[in-house]
């Protein structure tokens, strides 16, 4: 059998980086792996700022398509969209969301107007050098995020802000931020968190981050510490759960509805992860859009696949259809 290239385009990483980055290889190499079984041949380009070599080393490779898992460009999340830049450029079929979409889920102010706008609930914020509106913002707990970073980079116990007024809150964001415009202020939703994995426009099942255990004094939040750190109390205490209770239901279908209107009010594509808080009123708030979602094996999105009844080559093998097809190329290409 003769199979067509599939090319997998990764952020270039080095033995420095942090675990957070250095997980994309796993990602390469387990994509790369069920590629093959599908019948391509497969090619393997980091993405650097050499924008020239990766064309280069793309145009080489003659892909059918590109598996696009670039999450950062030199180690900077702003840079994300030069991936899919690039490959429309090129005139490439590639996996994901378009140029579009991904600029617009890595800002996440950005993608919270853009939320608001489609009648999504999004926690209320301050940016930098925004005048803070009194009817949202003022005595209260806070969290500092990182603007254009995943929501658990950059998090950590001195993200926390407990503010008395919206005075306050905005001379530690000013503090924070030391004059650039990197990090901004969002209030803490107290309640459960959940994570919808959305695979070419299909709902997976959702699964629920469940913070056990936990001081009263501690939030429950996923923070860098809890995703990467493996001896760290967060890590051990946070724990993903897919089974809910009959009386979850009619939450679990309002979040799915919810998830729907981000996909289609984004312009998402191939896949994508909506994470939401839910407060103590039961009322969903959308907290950011993951437009390029971590597809290791350990990974929720992977566990939201296989609780589906997908193997993970399945799984590469659904986002190459929806792929191909939308690009209107054969599922394969290939002769046998």
């Amino acid at each position: 059998m003769k199979g067509d290239t599939a090319l997998v385009l990764h952020n270039q990483v080095t033995a420095d980086s942090p675990k957070d980055e250095l997980d994309v290889l796993v990602q390469a190499a387990e994509v790369e792996k069920a590629l093959g079984e599908l019948g391509y041949r497969t090619a393997v380009v980091p993405f650097s700022l050499d924008v020239d070599m990766a064309m280069r080393a793309i145009r080489a490779a003659d892909p059918l398509f590109v598996f696009n898992l670039v999450e950062s460009v030199a180690g900077d999340g702003q840079l994300i969209h030069l991936a899919p830049a690039l490959l429309d450029h090129l005139g490439l079929p590639f996996t994901g969301s378009g140029q579009e979409a991904m600029f617009v889920t890595s800002n996440k102010l950005l993608a919270k107007k853009m939320l608001r706008a489609v009648g999504v609930a999004t926690p209320p914020w301050l940016a930098a050098g925004s005048a803070p509106g009194a009817a949202e913002l003022g005595a209260g707990t806070y969290l500092l995020k990182s603007v254009w970073e995943h929501a658990s980079n950059w998090l950590g116990e001195d993200s926390i802000v407990r503010a008395k007024d919206a005075g306050e809150l905005r001379a530690r964001l000013e503090e924070k931020n030391g004059g650039t415009g990197r990090f901004y202020a969002e209030r803490y939703i107290e309640g459960r968190e959940f994570n919808q994995a959305i695979l070419a426009g299909e709902m997976l099942p959702m699964s629920e981050i469940r913070f056990v255990e936990f001081p009263d004094d501690k939030l429950r939040i996923v923070d860098f510490r809890a995703k990467w750190e493996e001896d760290s109390f967060e890590y051990t205490h946070t724990r993903r759960s897919l089974d809910f209770p009959a009386a979850d239901q009619p939450l679990l279908d309002e979040m799915r509805a919810v998830a729907g209107c981000c996909w289609q009010g984004l312009d998402l594509g191939g896949y994508a992860r909506v994470d939401f808080r839910v407060d103590r009123d039961n009322r969903p708030w959308v907290l950011e859009i993951n437009a390029n979602p971590c597809l290791s094996p350990d990974g929720g999105f992977f566990a939201a696949a296989e609780s589906a009844g997908l193997s993970f080559t399945a799984l590469v093998e659904r986002i190459v259809d929806d792929c191909l097809a939308r690009c209107g190329k054969s599922k394969r290409g290939a002769e046998e």
